[in-house]
């Protein structure tokens, strides 16, 4: 292979030269792309992933380098973000908290150990600048934050779910030990994932230029089950039975005093009409009597609480589905469609849907914030530099909400 530049120096540059044989048995120079002639020198070493890489212009570098950056830093944000609050804030300093931290850390240990050496690998097109050792430290953390976010994720949907469906038994055992060692249990099974490849089951695919994770079929079909499939499941059935009992609480919520209609006449009916106006004007002096209303608010609230956990948990799913669902789909069909020497997958289609999955650790801080009054008041005091007397200020808003629901109670009624 001959590569000259066309001010004659041998280097490598976008338009190369390859010699070729002509017919008459002498040399002819012919132009040939950079990829291409990439790919015949990686051939030509013996090397076992002749993997095409990319050439960017500066224009192209400026905007990748820009749009990368940026998602990692506002992943960085909003992960610290939620470490600091909760572990900082005494009111959000509880057990049913830990899952929400350790779901930040992972997020935040992909934006700190991952993103960034996959940004300046994208940069550069794809090829692998760390050497060969770094290289399976590099997938062994990708790999295992990865994990940790998606099973945390589960853990969390199986964790609310408990806490609709057994309201009465299940605080008693949410005690801190608990939930410490379902965090333990959950970072421990996500390492698990890691260490084939470092003891010799599945070698990654590691040469001079690429960096790629273990192709073989049983351990791609292993990982790919345990890190996604299994817990994508989990989470689908406990949002399914979220739901279910959301709907059901709705169905049968219904405040005692308030008759059903029956078909009779229309008299009858007009009498029966007439008593439920009657019962709706004394409605309020109703709701404020001792019993009764410690049993309707406490049945609002439990249907509150039902609806709020199905939307919350209906949101973290689909966008975990959004974002990894493509991803895990390419990484189990690949070792199947390209083998298990290299992958055959345009790199711009695996760094765009590898992309689309770490998104998911950008969103996961901002969802429940958005769900959560404390968090979202923690992050506006914070942001706004207002460190002081933050637990203060969150007891205050949580008493200003019991009054305005003791003055105007919220009732749900179905016929």
């Amino acid at each position: 292979l001959i590569c000259r530049g066309q001010n004659g120096k041998i280097r490598e540059t976008k338009l190369c030269f390859v010699a070729v044989a002509a017919d008459s048995g002498s040399l002819e120079m012919k132009p040939s792309s950079y990829p291409i002639l990439l790919e015949m020198m990686e051939v030509a070493n013996g090397t076992r992933c002749a993997e095409q890489i990319l050439s960017y212009g500066e224009v192209e570098k400026v905007l990748i380098g820009g749009v990368l950056t940026m998602l990692t830093l506002i992943t960085i944000c909003g992960n610290l973000l939620v470490v600091i609050s909760v572990c900082f804030v005494k009111k959000l300093r509880q057990p049913s908290n830990y899952l929400i931290v350790s779901l930040a850390l992972a997020d935040l240990s992909i934006a700190l150990a991952v993103m960034p050496f996959v940004s300046i690998t994208d940069l550069i097109g794809g090829r692998w600048i760390f050497g060969k050792f770094f290289c399976n430290v590099f997938i062994a953390m990708d790999v295992m934050c990865c994990t940790a976010s998606i099973m945390t994720l589960c853990v969390i949907s199986i964790d609310r779910y408990l806490g609709i469906t057994r309201p009465l038994t299940y605080p008693v055992r949410q005690n801190g030990w608990c939930m410490a060692k379902m965090v333990l249990s959950v970072w421990l099974l996500s390492a698990s994932i890691t260490l084939p490849p470092l003891f010799g089951w599945a070698q990654n695919v590691n040469d001079d230029r690429v960096c790629l994770i273990s192709l073989d079929f049983g351990y791609t079909i292993y990982s790919t089950a345990v890190a996604f499939y299994i817990p994508m499941t989990v989470m689908l059935v406990m949002y399914y039975r979220i739901y279910r009992a959301a709907k059901l609480s709705a169905a049968k919520h219904t405040i005692t005093g308030f008759p059903q209609h029956a078909e009779v006449d229309c008299v009858t009916v007009a009498i029966k009409l007439q008593r439920e106006v009657e019962v709706c004007a004394r409605l309020p002096r109703l709701l404020r009597g001792v019993g009764k209303r410690n049993s309707d608010r406490r049945n609002i609230s439990i249907f509150k609480r039902e609806q709020k956990a199905a939307a919350t948990l209906g949101i973290v799913v689909g966008a975990f589905t959004v974002c990894w669902l493509p991803f895990f789909l390419l990484s189990t069909a690949r070792p199947f469609i390209c083998g298990t020497e290299c992958s055959c997958v345009p790199l711009w289609v695996e760094r765009t849907l590898l992309w689309l999955g770490y998104a998911n650790s950008l969103i996961n801080p901002f969802i429940y914030a958005f769900f959560n009054r404390d968090l979202r008041t923690t992050y506006r005091s914070l942001l706004s530099c207002r460190y002081r007397n933050i637990n203060r200020r969150l007891s205050a808003a949580g008493m200003h909400e019991a009054l305005r629901l003791v003055e105007r109670p919220e009732v749900v009624v179905s016929g």
